[in-house]
């Protein structure tokens, strides 16, 4: 197992976004461990947009309404939910670094939540990191029954709406397939990352998706424990930074500043689906055909 602290890799919003481009990620083994680890696994769970189902009961209760959900309000708060301890799991692998690193992500438009209210109180969400015209999921938590359900549903809306064309959920799950999930292979992710990432007139969005190669791991969007990495997955996370460096003799502010620019037109994008969209007007959208337009971020 490689970690990214093995190959002295400084992890920079930036760098991180270039993994994500090459369909790899960082985890953690625990919150206790501060050490971080490269994930690419072999077969690779996403939820197909043009397939994505509702069950009936679940698609019952959000006509029934109910609840409040809102976009991007409380960061700090859905990943607070994702972390904390739940039935059948005692530790996380959301530690200081992770927590750090996708408030960073945050505050340039590349990671958002889904946050589901009512009374006034956060009742469950997600989140996820948004590139190009995918959604990489990364947890979700659930305080009230179906309140994690209710985020997915109202998140494959919003990326049918705003024209994405992948969501990323990392592993498959019982949970996850009862949507629509499915597993496929690393080469066939990566020609769809490949795809969701390029925009026909604005070309390769954030650099291309020719990963680098790592182990299988344990952990996805609303998945469990276990972790697995490859040096050659820590490898291609190495180049990505070199490039991330190497792309700037111009200073690290500049560089944020256009992470920041790109963040906030692909943020654009996530919100483009009304705040006021009805639970009606919402399964509506997750029955149709996805759009086919481009994000620019």
């Amino acid at each position: 197992m490689t970690s990214i602290d093995d190959v002295m890799i400084e992890i920079t919003p930036q760098v991180l976004l270039k993994a994500y481009a090459c369909g790899i990620f960082p985890m953690a083994e625990s919150a206790e461990d501060n050490a971080l680890y490269w994930i690419e696994p072999e077969r690779r769970g996403i939820l197909p947009l043009d397939r994505a189902h509702v069950p009936h009961r679940l698609a019952r209760t959000i006509r029934q309404g109910g609840f409040e959900v809102r976009i991007d309000t409380d960061f700090d708060a859905v990943i607070d939910g994702c972390a904390a301890p739940r039935a059948g799991r005692r530790s996380t692998w959301i530690n200081g670094r992770i927590r750090s690193l996708y408030t960073n992500l945050f505050a340039l438009g590349h990671c958002h939540t889904v946050e589901v209210w009512s009374g006034g109180e956060l009742i469950g969400g997600l989140y996820g990191v948004h590139l190009g015209r995918a959604f990489f999921g990364e947890s979700m938590f659930s305080r009230a029954r179906d309140a994690s359900k209710i985020a997915l549903v109202y998140l494959i809306a919003r990326l049918k709406y705003g024209g994405f064309v992948l969501l990323d959920t990392q592993f498959l799950t019982e949970h996850l397939a009862s949507f629509g999930a499915i597993e496929v292979g690393r080469a066939e992710f990566q020609r769809l990352l490949e795809d969701a990432l390029y925009c026909p007139g604005n070309g390769n969005v954030e650099g291309g998706a020719a990963g680098g190669r790592g182990g299988r791991g344990g952990r996805g969007f609303f998945g469990g424990a276990g972790a697995g990495a490859g040096a050659a997955a820590a490898a291609a996370a190495g180049a990505a930074a070199a490039g991330a460096g190497a792309a700037g003799g111009a200073s690290a502010a500049g560089a944020a500043g256009a992470a920041g620019a790109a963040g906030a037109a692909g943020a654009a994008a996530f919100w483009s689906l009304p705040a006021g969209a009805t639970g009606s007007e919402v399964l509506q959208l997750v029955s149709q055909t996805s759009n086919t337009g481009c994000s620019t971020a």
